[in-house]
C-alpha cells in the first residue's frame, strides 16, 4: 500500500522531499529493493 501511494504521488508531481522519504522507508524495510529502485528511477525522470 505504501508503494502504491508513493508511486501515485510521484506520478502527480508531488516530489518535494520524496528522495529522502524513499531512503527512510527503504532503510526501515517498508519498501523492497525492487520497489525502491523503481520509485527512485521514476523520481529521477520527473
Amino acid at each position: 500500500m505504501l508503494y502504491r501511494t508513493l508511486k501515485r504521488m510521484i506520478e502527480r508531481g508531488q516530489t518535494q522531499g520524496m528522495a529522502e522519504k524513499l531512503d527512510i522507508f527503504y532503510a526501515a524495510d517498508k519498501l523492497s529493493q525492487g520497489e525502491y529502485l523503481e520509485l527512485a528511477e521514476m523520481l529521477e525522470k520527473e
